[in-house]
């Protein structure tokens, strides 16, 4: 085990054990290292892994702020650990759409269970925005990425939720290139908006088998169309 990973592993059983809590600050670079008995250049590595993952904020500086924070951003290193796999081909993009569609599918189920019309208002006007005919392809494929995010939120699953957001850079890499794919994108948006609302309506009544279909037709559907 290298030894930045020494310092990985018990700043991982500290925070099982409840050491620190969200918001608190780590101990200074120094301190960490006397105590580990290893070099601060390695409490240094470990730290910037550990920013990378969503797990500690660092500042740099004397001030109250200064230092690693604990936070709590896993969506922060799943995004980027899917991105770079995708970008490298070890991803494909089969299998983003696949993990999209069982995700999104549980989702839209859950959420119809637990919301059946309350607490959709971001949703709603996540859709209302994309009703603007004079959207450019760019703006409407930002709000289409968050739409479905804000969906699987609505299943009330922490994890889940952050999966969806860490996907959301590959989603959004995919369907740029599909739509630059696609003849005729106007007419595509119409349906993609329809499909939305359909989507919705179903999550709105509490249908939950009408918003997994609706749903996996809808991402299937794109990928089909833009030839990906």
């Amino acid at each position: 085990m290298r030894t930045h990973e020494i310092v990985l592993a018990r700043i991982e059983a500290d925070l099982t054990a409840g050491r620190w809590g969200l918001g608190e600050r780590l101990p200074a670079e120094r301190a960490l290292a006397e105590e580990l008995g290893v070099s601060r250049p390695s409490v240094r590595e470990a730290l910037r892994v550990l920013e990378a993952m969503g797990i500690v904020r660092t500042a740099v500086g004397s001030g109250p702020d200064a230092g690693a924070t604990v936070i709590d951003r896993p969506a922060a290193g799943l995004g980027a650990a899917v991105r770079l796999h995708v970008a490298s081909g070890t991803l494909v993009v089969r299998d983003v759409v696949e993990t999209r569609v069982l995700l999104e599918t549980w989702a839209v189920g859950q959420a119809a269970a637990k919301a059946a019309g309350a607490g959709l208002a971001e949703a709603v006007a996540l859709l209302d925005a994309m009703d603007d005919p004079a959207l450019d392809a760019a703006r409407f494929r930002e709000l289409d990425a968050a739409f479905h995010v804000e969906l699987v939120r609505l299943a009330g699953n922490a994890l889940v939720e952050a999966v969806m957001t860490g996907l959301r850079g590959a989603i959004e890499s995919y369907v740029e290139a599909g739509t630059e794919r696609l003849e005729d994108w106007p007419r595509t948006a119409v349906r993609l908006r329809a499909e939305h609302r359909t989507i919705l309506d179903a999550v709105a009544n509490g249908d939950g088998a009408g918003a997994v279909v609706a749903v996996r037709e809808h991402i299937e559907g794109f990928y089909r169309e833009a030839g990906l």
